[in-house]
């Protein structure tokens, strides 16, 4: 957690198909609205190549430094699916078969009518001492080790796994926000803004510019979790308009 005992985390996009642009991440905003839905502050994403070396480093900075870790991607049945065994690396333990996750996984093929060939099964290799993310949904299963929850790439996959991952982890308190739209440049905005924001250090304003045709503008957003806070900052803030 944080100084103020608020919970953090940081976020592990892992994959090639993200960095080359061939796919595009779709799973980053889902996860951002569900910590920030959780009182949970999300501090930093990183997008690292299925490497073992990358993810091994990355997860190793992110884990010592938040509360949580959420991966997403590599734990897949083919041979660049090294999730897995980088976390296992990572905590320093082994790699194993876990038996609720081969049961799952017998269940799922038996019943679309195709073989638990080995490589299929590399799906229930998860490093010794996880904790299964699965439910009646999930069949092939992510996995909780310490703060590290590993989940799927493919979003509808990992959807159903961040419901598992809802019930594991600790909220904190909700920042609340307010956005008022201001039409004029951020020149003019800067020094009442910077002022605002001096008598309201515990608030966070952020401003986001646009144009509308001929029209400069920007989206002043207020942000605190406590509303007597945020009520007194947007106050100001909607004067400048």
């Amino acid at each position: 957690m944080d100084k103020q005992g608020q919970p953090n985390a940081g976020l592990l996009l892992i994959g090639d198909e993200l960095l080359s642009g061939r796919t595009q991440d779709k799973n980053f905003p889902v996860i951002a609205q569900f910590l920030g839905e959780r009182g949970i502050d999300l501090c930093e994403v990183r997008v690292v190549s299925d490497v073992e070396e990358d993810i091994v480093t990355a997860v190793n900075a992110l884990r010592s430094r938040y509360t949580y870790v959420l991966t997403t991607g590599g734990i897949g049945p083919t041979h660049d699916d090294i999730t897995a065994d980088a976390i296992a690396r990572a905590f320093g333990v082994e790699i194993i078969k876990h038996p609720d996750a081969v049961k799952s996984l017998h269940g799922l093929f038996a019943e679309i009518g195709v073989e638990p060939n080995e490589a299929r099964m590399r799906m229930a290799r998860v490093p010794d001492g996880s904790q299964l993310l699965i439910n009646e949904k999930i069949k092939a299963p992510g996995f909780c080790i310490d703060n590290v929850f590993v989940m799927a790439g493919v979003p509808h996959i990992m959807c159903l796994m961040l419901e598992v991952v809802g019930q594991m982890v600790e909220g904190g308190v909700v920042m609340l926000s307010k956005t008022v739209c201001i039409k004029r440049g951020e020149g003019d905005l800067a020094v009442p803004l910077a002022g605002i924001q001096k008598r309201h250090e515990e608030v966070s304003i952020g401003s986001y510019p646009f144009r509308d045709g001929d029209v400069f503008g920007a989206n002043i957003v207020v942000r605190a979790r406590d509303e007597a806070k945020l009520a007194a900052a947007f106050a100001e803030v909607e004067k400048l308009v």
